[in-house]
């Protein structure tokens, strides 16, 4: 360097915008990254990840269960609001007779909260109980068509769930989970089964007249797994579904050419993004709906019973006309090959669904006035057909009633502590009742079973290992019962 040459600036190396060190660091963490791909690749890892194959995610075809089914559909029967079982299926002599005494020796019990019970009287029931059928089981006279029924039903009296809320305490009904985001049961079974009949929808919901559930679409909603999960709202008056009929004149070989190029350019982005499974799913609507055109109208067109049929539903009557028809419809969908009918009795607030805050005799003499024949109708006409022995029906709510009182015209607050529920048909062994709750109905204390136990009994009853149904999401595998739930095999005929 000669001395009148200036140094040069010391030039620091850089690589594709990074310095050394970063190189270095990047690279080795790289390294770390392509063992762990391959370890998980050995493991089988990747295998399972068949739910996000392009064109499969979204399809309705009927798949292989994992064992022989006991029921081919599901009916869901929704009480919206929380039934009260110690007024309907769980008869409590010793709260009766204490009634209007303070509920005594749970202020040490871990299960007892405070908030809801204490000071408060207790309530005993303000209906009979009377033995039914062969089993001799006790219920209610709030439900005497339903009683006739008691030999096909297994009665479950030692549910609880982990919500006292509304809210999420129906997300855990329906989605085993108390947050938003997760399938739907009828999605996991729509996922997991298909369906027979490609010109309606596996899922079909029906909601009460006076409105649907809090929380909304989340409650048959498909969450993280394709929009062609997720249930579709069926009227029972008009179209079964909004904007069924084509608009504007249109002819059906015109929606058919339409189709066909929505195909051919939904076509053309599945190649350049084979990761997308949403214009997979929503084309496959697109198609459903086209189908559904023709044959949804005549699955619900009641016109084509007999009288005999209309007047056993109660279609007849004010009082369960609108619910006799939902129970029908479930009954002609089933009979075309839906797997999944959930039907709701009540909507909106307080008295409008089954949730008594303001008094149990107002309140449940309505509810179980409008649900009572069409009820025993439903589980009589399956019967009747041969399809009650391939057809599942879950009668329930998100939970029970407190024993005690609240306010002065005798109404009863949340409690998901200990509740009842029921199955018959589709493989259950009825008349029997499962599990019991303590002398005064508050808490499950005798073969507790949990929301998630229903779940995976439900999944099985259908041909479903509720463990190895999964999906798999955000780099790991999803399951409707989490990581818990047991069979209730004492259920299964």
């Amino acid at each position: 360097m000669s001395p009148n040459q200036s140094p040069r600036p010391t030039q620091q190396f850089t690589l594709c915008g990074r310095n050394r060190r970063e190189f270095i660091w990047q690279a080795g963490g790289g390294f770390v990254g392509t063992a762990l791909t391959y370890l998980l690749a050995q493991d089988g890892f990747f295998n399972q990840a068949r739910a996000n194959t392009p064109g499969k995610v979204s399809s309705l075809d009927p798949q292989p269960s994992h064992f022989a089914p006991k029921a081919k559909s599901c009916i869901f029967l929704f009480m919206y609001g929380g039934p009260s079982h110690m007024d309907l299926f769980d008869p409590k002599p010793e709260l009766t007779k204490r009634d209007g005494q303070p509920m005594p020796n749970l202020e040490n019990d871990p299960r007892f909260d405070a908030a809801r019970t204490k000071g408060k009287p207790l309530l005993g029931s303000q209906w009979e109980f009377k033995k039914h059928g062969q089993s001799g089981i006790e219920i209610s006279a709030l439900f005497p068509k339903v009683a006739e029924c008691v030999d096909d039903m297994a009665i479950i009296r030692s549910c609880h769930a982990d919500s006292f809320a509304h809210g999420s305490g129906l997300l855990q009904m329906n989605t085993g989970m108390l947050r938003q985001g997760f399938p739907s049961l009828g999605s996991w079974v729509t996922y997991g089964l298909g369906t027979v009949n490609q010109n309606l929808p596996a899922y079909v919901v029906m909601l009460d007249h006076r409105g649907g559930p809090i929380g909304g679409a989340p409650n048959w909603g498909a969450g993280f797994m394709p929009a062609g999960f997720q249930g579709t709202q069926f009227r029972t008056s008009g179209d079964p579904i909004i904007d069924l009929s084509p608009r504007g004149g249109i002819t059906r070989q015109q929606q058919r050419q339409q189709l066909d190029l929505l195909g051919q350019l939904d076509g053309m982005h599945a190649a350049e993004h084979p990761l997308d499974s949403e214009f997979g799913a929503r084309l496959d609507s697109y198609e459903l709906a086209f189908r559904m055109q023709q044959h949804a109208p005549e699955a619900v067109d009641l016109a084509r019973e007999t009288p005999q049929t209309l007047d056993a539903y109660g279609l007849n009557q004010v009082t369960t006309e609108k619910f006799g028809r939902r129970c029908l419809m479930a009954r002609r969908l089933v009979e075309r090959g839906v797997r999944f009918v959930q039907v709701y009795s009540g909507g909106g607030h307080l008295d409008e669904n089954w949730d008594a805050h303001l008094g149990m005799k107002k309140n449940h003499e309505l509810h179980c006035g409008e649900t009572d024949q069409p009820i025993a109708a439903l589980l009589n006409d399956l019967k009747q057909r041969g399809l009650l022995d391939e057809t599942l029906v879950v009668w329930g709510g998100e939970f029970g009633r407190t024993p005690t009182s609240e306010g002065a015209n005798k109404g009863r607050d949340h409690n998901p502590r200990g509740f009842t529920m029921w199955m018959a048909g589709g493989g259950i062994n009825g008349g029997q009742t499962y599990g019991a709750t303590d002398d005064f109905g508050y808490a499950a204390v005798e073969k507790p079973v949990h929301v998630h136990d229903l779940h995976a009994t439900i999944l099985h009853l259908m041909g479903m290992d509720h463990e190895a149904l999964t999906y798999f999401h955000a780099g790991r595998d999803w399951r409707l019962t989490d990581v818990h739930g047991h069979v209730l095999s004492e259920l299964i005929a």
